[in-house]
């Protein structure tokens, strides 16, 4: 069954009654933060606690990820923590070149090494938030098996070319990082997960964008408020239309396979690969947010 990622949560680690309860958000994957929101006093205590979090918390079926630092400013000894903790994914911050995901494996594999944690269980969600990072985005995402997802950050990505967000408008100021990340994933068989939006007030801003980066095709988006997982989760997950619609796609193209015909048409329009393609994803999605759906047998003459 295919891995939802519709909302990845922020959760700052140094929060204990954030993770405590980032369970029960309904978020798909909670990213228990060790970076930004950190400060350098707290990052020891901040990594203990994300440590104990993992490992005695029950996430039942929700991914969890931890945002480490940068190799060179505590990153090693973060991923040797998750990784004895038992964490789902490693995302890695302003991930510029395909080196830095290699360089990442490396740590991770001693770390599972180390605690006797089988080879490749860890993967490595990377995070793009640099004009060198976009351009380097589908290497990024094939710098390894471990990969399985790349998200922008924005900020730090508007700041780094010269310009900033601009909330009242489309963004056309991320739209080709957008673009090139998108286009990277789906090259490469991966998700692709959007940057966040902070402000938290603005709820009918933030269902628009998410609109849009859905119609571009991401799988979801960074959130740092559960107020935005059930906008999020209602964006990406499959209305009943939707659903009835590839149920029909589906029924019919087995019906026509069936009866031998390599034509398939459906109330009077043509059927082709990509329809059936797009179908068959929705019914996925639909199966993995837990909807029930029945296909219809094909009728056989």
């Amino acid at each position: 069954m295919e891995r939802l990622r519709r909302t990845m949560m922020f959760v700052p680690a140094s929060n204990q009654g954030m993770l405590r309860d980032s369970n029960l958000y309904g978020a798909d994957s909670i990213m228990i933060d060790l970076e930004d929101s950190i400060s350098i006093k707290e990052k020891d205590t901040a990594r203990f606690l994300a440590y104990q979090a993992v490992k005695t918390l029950d996430f039942g079926t929700t991914e969890t990820v931890v945002r480490v630092n940068d190799l060179s400013r505590g990153g090693v000894d973060d991923i040797h923590a998750m990784v004895r903790a038992g964490i789902d994914v490693i995302r890695l911050p302003k991930t510029e070149t395909p080196q830095d995901v290699i360089e990442a494996e490396k740590v991770i594999l001693a770390a599972e090494h180390a605690c006797g944690r089988k080879e490749g269980t860890t993967k490595i969600f990377a995070a793009i938030e640099g004009p060198l990072g976009v351009l380097n985005a589908y290497q990024i995402a094939t710098a390894s098996s471990r990969v399985v997802g790349i998200a922008l950050g924005a900020e730090d990505y508007v700041t780094s070319m010269k310009t900033r967000r601009y909330a009242d408008r489309n963004s056309e100021e991320i739209f080709f990082a957008r673009s090139m990340i998108v286009h990277a994933a789906r090259a490469a068989g991966i998700a692709a997960v959007d940057t966040v939006f902070s402000n938290v007030n603005d709820s009918e801003t933030f269902e628009k964008e998410t609109i849009f980066i859905h119609q571009l095709g991401f799988d979801g988006k960074s959130v740092i408020n559960p107020r935005q997982i059930p906008i999020v989760n209602k964006v990406f997950t499959p209305t009943e239309k939707e659903i009835e619609n590839a149920i029909d796609v589906i029924t019919a193209s087995e019906e026509a396979e069936s009866k031998g015909l390599g034509v398939v048409s459906l109330n009077g329009r043509m059927i082709d690969k990509p329809i059936i393609e797009r179908a068959e994803r929705v019914l996925t999605l639909a199966k993995a947010a837990g909807i029930e759906v029945e296909v219809k047998e094909a009728k056989h003459e």
